[in-house]
């Protein structure tokens, strides 16, 4: 597991999140597959970092 996310059953219903934040690793995937980019994403959640979002880019998502 990235130190950067998390995965706890109680958050989003247990899927894996930035740590610190509700935000989900399949938000951040979705959003770059629509087209956008890293910067629109940061532009979006400023509590995101770019190594947040190549932590997503990383993590396999398992509903």
């Amino acid at each position: 597991m990235s130190e950067r996310i998390s995965i706890k059953p109680d958050v989003c219903n247990g899927w894996p999140v930035v740590r610190g934040t509700r935000i989900t690793v399949q938000t951040v995937l979705e959003f770059l597959a629509a087209g956008d980019s890293v910067e629109d994403v940061l532009e979006e959640y400023p509590k995101l970092t770019r190594a947040d979002v190549q932590a997503c880019l990383k993590h396999k998502l398992k509903p």
